[in-house]
């Protein structure tokens, strides 16, 4: 009787992800709130409460976590993010400052304590590269000139929560400051390790890896996945960090090949990860927060245009692009969700978890927005000004004394329309 009503639950479950993806998909925006939604729906305190399969969700919920870091690691190879670590970093200081702070002195503000405060700072501080990804794709910009800025942003977080989320989880577990220090030098040491291997043997272990059987690539990708995240998570480093760095390892046709055949499974594990979190989150809890919750969304999604902004505008990238990057940053989404778990689980704030909730769902529905109209409501408001257009050179450089009206230089017309370069040398993925 118990089998039934678990494979009843669980059927349903994934027949209601199922249609609210297709319903997502229909009006063009990330289905991760409705996914939130779900979870709030039947989760504790909700409308029909689920029990039976409570504890296979949780393991779904995992492995949705690892997959999509796996699937972020493959993204990337170590080349590119030694390059992007090295010319990119001033970026990841700004957001940094701008992004992570906010959240930490909202937790103060709201008494919440220091290790509240900097799991705020986490959920406030990283872009959701899924939803960005997305959007990217969806509005035609992963040729956009101002796109490799996005993505050094995306990366350089990428590369801080390595480090990031082994002092939270230290944090959490309320261990003292020298197994706290041990257990952030195996993580670095963990890291450095991993990206020096890449670095030098990538090729070899891709070879290892590689087959041109689908069935055995997928074996074998994933069993070493869970394998090294297993073994991360036991040395107390994060089981996401471990995966990360395994997609990291992998480059070339087997990075290729991996990406196409977890693509679905990613999604299948991630949409229960996101459902978990919503059952675990009592609706009840968060009318309560809502307010200031909304309030600290308006403050960091002005922060992360800010943010985008400065980062494009030092790559040389023209007004409008700068204001594209700034607004595409603006989407929190997975990896806020998966910090905030990580919080809840541990039992640290009872009001965190609806927090975290109603600031994602907040930021994960005006994120596209913000992609799609930020630029063109900063050029009717400097219209409205009466701004003069500042000259500029042919191929789009600053004239002494004054600043690029568009976000273009010469070149072929992007996807956009407005004039955005193509950038030379990108596939059709969008990575450089």
């Amino acid at each position: 009787m118990h089998s039934a009503v678990f494979l009843i639950e669980f059927g349903a479950i994934i027949l209601g992800l199922g249609l609210l993806g297709r319903l997502a998909g229909r009006f063009s925006f990330s289905p991760i709130p409705l996914y939130l939604l779900a979870g709030l729906a039947f989760g504790k305190g909700g409308l029909l409460p689920f029990g039976a399969s409570e504890e296979f969700v949780a393991i779904g919920a995992e492995i949705g976590v690892i997959l999509l870091l796996l699937m972020l690691g493959l993204e990337y190879t170590a080349s590119d993010l030694v390059s992007n670590l090295k010319t990119q970093y001033p970026a990841g200081l700004v957001d940094f400052a701008l992004n992570a702070l906010p959240g930490a002195a909202a937790a103060l503000l709201l008494g919440w304590g220091p290790v509240a405060a900097v799991v705020l700072a986490g959920v406030t501080w990283v872009s959701s590269s899924g939803v960005i990804a997305k959007v990217l794709g969806d509005l035609g910009r992963l040729g956009n000139r101002e796109t490799p800025a996005i993505l050094s942003i995306l990366v350089l977080e990428d590369l801080a929560m390595a480090v990031y989320l082994p002092i939270i989880t230290a944090l959490l577990a309320g261990v003292g400051f020298a197994a706290g220090s041990a257990t952030l030098a195996i993580a670095l040491g963990v890291a450095g390790f991993v990206l020096f291997v890449a670095l030098r043997y990538g090729r070899l272990i891709s070879r290892f890896v590689s087959s041109d059987d689908p069935e055995k690539l997928l074996l074998v990708v994933l069993g070493l996945t869970l394998l090294v995240a297993g073994v991360a998570q036991q040395l107390q480093v994060s089981a996401a960090v471990g995966a990360f760095l395994v997609g990291i390892a992998l480059s070339g046709e087997v990075a290729e090949g991996a990406h196409i055949l977890l693509s679905p499974l990613r999604d299948l594990f991630a949409a229960v990860f996101f459902v978990f979190f919503g059952l675990h989150t009592d609706p009840s809890s968060i009318p309560p927060v809502i307010l200031p919750a909304l309030a600290l969304a308006v403050v960091t999604a002005l922060t992360k245009i800010a943010t985008g902004y400065w980062a494009a505008r030092r790559a040389g990238i023209g007004v409008k692009g700068r204001w594209r990057a700034g607004g595409t940053l603006v989407a929190r989404g997975e990896f806020s969700i998966v910090i905030a778990g990580l919080a809840v689980s541990a039992g640290v704030q009872p009001e965190l978890g609806p927090f975290a909730t109603a600031y994602v769902l907040v930021l994960v529905v005006i994120g596209p927005l913000t992609a799609r109209f930020t630029e063109p409501v900063a050029a009717y408001a400097t219209r409205r000004r009466g701004a003069p257009t500042p000259p500029a050179a042919e191929d789009g450089t600053v004239l002494p004394g004054a600043e690029p009206a568009t976000g273009s230089t010469a070149g072929p017309v992007g996807a956009d329309g407005d004039g955005a370069d193509v950038v030379e040398g990108r596939d059709a993925a969008g990575r450089v």
